[in-house]
């Protein structure tokens, strides 16, 4: 049994995502990161860098890992899919991962904060951010006009990309004329477990067509910030 400990982001879907495509048996535990929750000392002891996601695997005597990317790598090594165990096509895989770690979620997150949370609109952060988050998506789409997924077969690296790339309205970053990308969005969100793994540890609506939640989330992310 894994045990997930979770809230409602694309770092956070990256892992539940992962475990419903691997149909592994899980239980997932909401930690309320607005409450400060993964700042807690029993929280701390899974993940001392106090950030979501983490599991627990029982199977190695209640082995805790905290990462999604290493997560996401045990999780496909565990199940014996989604990461190809060759030399070449592995290291397509994570190459594709590492994109989405080094480049894609930190440049779409710092877009999150100045575009959305940050208390004053500084113009030039805004526009730094949400160019560099549309080169990246750039690099995908070429990627993606020359093969149907981003390593040689679908793997943990659509998975995580995917993940955060579907955000990109949230961001303030478009998607047009990147044609190949849009195709590839399409696809991703009809892939087992990536509808239910998104309703982990539980669904959030559309904060673009709720004028209130948005307002709430942004309003919690601020005082987030300012911690």
């Amino acid at each position: 049994m894994i045990e997930l400990y979770t809230a409602p982001t694309p770092n956070g879907h990256k892992a539940s995502c992962t475990l419903e495509a691997l149909e592994f048996d899980y239980t997932s535990h909401f930690v309320n990161i607005g409450e400060g929750e993964q700042k807690k000392p029993t929280f701390l002891k899974i993940n001392p860098n106090g950030r979501i996601p983490a599991i627990i695997d029982s199977d190695l005597g209640d082995f805790p890992l905290f990462e999604s990317g290493a997560i996401m790598i045990y999780l496909a090594e565990k199940a014996g899919r989604l990461l190809p165990t060759e030399a070449k096509g592995r290291a397509r895989v994570i190459q594709w991962l590492m994109f989405q770690m080094g480049g894609v979620g930190p440049m779409m997150g710092q877009a999150n904060v100045f575009f959305r949370y940050f208390p004053e609109k500084l113009q030039p952060a805004i526009d730094r951010y949400q160019k560099e988050s549309r080169r990246l998506f750039e690099v995908l789409d070429y990627r993606l006009g020359q093969n149907e997924w981003l390593a040689d077969d679908y793997s943990i690296a659509d998975i995580a990309n995917w993940c955060w790339v579907r955000t990109y309205k949230w961001s303030g970053v478009s998607i047009e004329g990147l044609n190949n990308l849009e195709r590839w969005l399409n696809v991703m969100g009809g892939q087992p477990g990536m509808e239910k793994g998104l309703e982990v540890p539980f669904k959030i609506e559309n904060l673009l067509n709720d004028e209130k939640a948005r307002r709430e989330f942004t309003q919690n992310a601020n005082k987030m910030l300012q911690k």
